[in-house]
């Protein structure tokens, strides 16, 4: 509507306004803006009023300093007429005469208790509110700027998704500023009427006297209810705008307007409803209250509390039907029975007694913290964590036992109590708190599950407390991080790839297809992952992939040179620049003895060597790396490049959170102390 010129139309309306108050107007034409000034006040607080969130109506602090700036310019002309002409058009001769009765000391009052509820009750209120969403909201940027880059970062949303959530997130910024500074517009107009009443009062008692000689009394009297009218007519629209004000500064983001989320909630318990019409038909039993006022109110309650209690049981109703005819659908669709035999990535399942601690609406915050879970790794080791899908076991689980599944294989299991606190104790002591003896499922250390009242009691023994729910989120995290190399597939190795293609397609162009295959890149990301070392330097690993590839397209020598060049990442990953770091070296002549026998095959190298050999190597592998253990952090093993791969594969089946790092892998900050040499006789 308007078309090209509604740019224009603003722009020429603010210049008239301002012109208002300079140029002379008719009665006549001050009866049609003052009209106006109600019309566009009461669309403003209708449209306050059926907007679902804030945001749908940014313009609404520009608008509201256009209206604050309109009242004004028809204060000025309204009181430009009354001393000048004594006729101000019949609005407000009407609303002198006629709301207030024509007795000027009535107007008087009815005009202060609206500039009082304006200004001590709606505008305060709406201020304060404006100034601590506007300080929240502020406040609250930095870290949605961060969820937002960490989703991104995640592949969890795509770049224009993020510069959309970004735009968002400024735009309710902006909003909340603008209105924190455009509530007090709301005030000083509240002020500004209540000083242009008594102006125009003091005003016009001394034209009536001074100039036309009327008698104190009359001038008084036919001056006031000018005045007052003019005041009721400027005030009203202020209280509505104030109102609208009020509505939009404390409306929340919902799926619906105003009106119907206000139904919704009150008659969202029939029990409340009938109580309250029970209490008011007591009321008319006190003597002395209006029987009719209560028992009609009372009645009317109670006919509501019934009609919402039907309506509730038609809406559960109505849900059971729906959840039962979708699941009849789900029944009768052909690729139904294909789900059943569908294999999940990630699965988590759980008994009865752990059903709060995954149910929102039962106060449990599990999938919140399984979201934090997938960013958090995502963020670590640069690859997407599938979807994790919780169900219930009731069957074939205990109350308080959970189940992790990797393709329907289990890779971790537990046991929790979500009405208890898990207590790790930090520093021995004497006395031990009563409570549930248990395991620690993530690492295996000793606990007890203590009830929450004993919070307190086991913080103060130096015990660590920690909820249920985080218990198995840290579980988690864990068994997902070790198996982090099975969870990354063809389509996912692909979906990497090409996100370094867009940012640097040369590097991928040179070594895909030409030189190795995805599958080829799959299996150097997967044997990265699985010794711990993050791939998010795509860049270079593929870089150093194409480099490589020019002599051998073996994975096990792809993945050594890769790691060379990821020399600064192995380096501060394993802890080795905060030195002197203690580690364990191999002896040379149990190199030289896996390097001849180590032989090749279609999955890569493998160590040629009799059981008995094998065992002796594990065993001095264990005593060696136990005699390191309390001078260092995390066990480390240094070999030669040559042999690295084969020595990890015999040791972590010992050591399980060995790192195996070959001198060639060390950057030149790292800082090691060789602290025990590993041979066999």
């Amino acid at each position: 509507m308007f078309g090209k010129a509604r740019s224009s139309i603003v722009s020429v309306l603010v210049v008239l306004i301002v012109a208002m108050m300079i140029v002379p107007l008719p009665p006549g034409m001050l009866d049609i803006l003052i009209a106006a000034n109600f019309s566009i006040s009461i669309a403003i607080l209708l449209l306050t009023m059926y907007t679902k969130e804030p945001l749908e109506f940014s313009v609404f602090p520009s608008l509201l300093l256009i209206m604050t700036l309109f009242r004004l310019a028809i204060n000025v002309s309204s009181t430009r007429l009354i001393l000048l002409q004594y006729n101000a058009g019949r609005i407000i001769e009407a609303f002198g005469q006629f709301v207030v009765g024509g007795n000027e000391v009535v107007g008087l009052v009815v005009f202060l208790i609206l500039v009082i509820i304006q200004f001590v009750v709606i505008t305060r209120g709406a201020e304060r509110v404006a100034e601590v969403a506007a300080r929240f909201t502020l406040d609250a940027m930095p870290g949605k700027q961060m969820s937002i880059d960490a989703d991104l970062n995640a592949g969890l949303i795509t770049e224009e998704e993020a510069r959309e959530r970004r735009r968002a997130v400024e735009q309710e910024a902006d909003f909340y500023g603008a209105m924190d500074g455009a509530s007090k517009f709301v005030k000083g107009d509240a002020i500004a009427a209540l000083i242009i009443t008594v102006v125009n009062l003091l005003g016009g008692f001394g034209v009536g006297m001074l100039q036309h000689g009327l008698p104190a009394a009359e001038a008084w009297h036919k001056y006031a209810l000018l005045t007052v009218g003019n005041g009721l007519v400027c005030q009203l629209p202020a209280l509505i705008i104030s109102t609208a004000t009020g509505i939009i500064v404390t409306r929340s983001a919902s799926r619906e307007n105003l009106g119907v989320d206000v139904f919704s909630q009150i008659t969202l318990s029939p029990r409340v409803l009938g109580i309250t019409g029970w209490a008011l038909v007591v009321l008319a039993l006190v003597p002395g209250l209006p029987k009719a006022a209560f028992l009609s109110l009372g009645g009317a309650w109670l006919l509501l509390s019934r009609s919402a209690g039907q309506a509730q049981i038609a809406r559960e109703a109505a849900a059971r039907e729906e959840a039962y005819r979708k699941e009849l659908e789900e029944q009768k669709r052909p690729e139904a029975a294909s789900n059943l035999v569908k294999v999940d990535p990630l699965e988590i399942e759980f008994g009865l007694a752990l059903l709060p601690i995954a149910d929102p609406s039962q106060g449990g915050d599990l999938m919140d913290r399984i979201v934090m879970v997938r960013r958090q790794l995502a963020s670590e080791l640069g690859v997407v964590i599938p979807v994790v899908r919780v169900r219930d076991n009731f069957a074939g689980l205990g109350p308080n036992e959970y189940r992790i599944n990797l393709r329907g294989v289990e890779i971790g299991s537990g046991e929790i109590y979500p009405d208890r606190l898990m207590a790790i104790e930090g520093t021995p002591s004497d006395a031990e708190l009563q409570g549930i003896p248990g395991k620690e499922p993530a690492f295996g250390l000793d606990v007890i599950w203590v009830t929450k009242t004993q919070r307190e009691e086991a913080e103060t023994r130096g015990y660590t407390v920690i909820e249920a729910s985080a218990v198995l989120a840290t579980h988690l995290t864990e068994v997902l991080r070790k198996n982090a190399h099975s969870l990354l597939t063809r389509q996912e190795t692909h979906r990497l790839i090409e996100l370094v293609k867009s940012e640097d397609a040369s590097c991928v162009e040179e070594a895909i297809p030409d030189l190795v295959s995805i599958g080829e890149v799959q299996k150097v990301l997967q044997n990265l992952l699985k010794e711990g070392v993050p791939i998010r330097d795509l860049v270079t690993i593929m870089e150093s992939i194409a480099d490589a590839a020019k002599i051998s397209r073996d994975p096990d020598y792809l993945t050594m040179r890769v790691r060379e060049s990821l020399s600064r990442l192995i380096t501060q990953t394993a802890g080795l620049d905060k030195g002197p770091f203690p580690v364990a070296t191999l002896d040379p002549a149990l190199e030289q003895e896996l390097l001849e026998a180590t032989r090749p095959s279609d999955r890569g190298t493998f160590v040629a060597l009799p059981a008995e050999r094998l065992t002796q190597i594990m065993q001095a592998v264990s005593t060696g790396m136990n005699e390191v253990a309390p001078k260092a952090p995390k066990p480390v093993l240094l070999t030669s490049a040559a042999c690295r791969s084969q020595m990890y594969e015999i040791a972590s089946r010992i050591v399980p959170e060995i790192s195996v790092v070959a001198y060639e892998e060390l950057d030149y900050r790292a800082n090691i102390e060789a602290v025990k040499v590993i041979s066999v006789d």
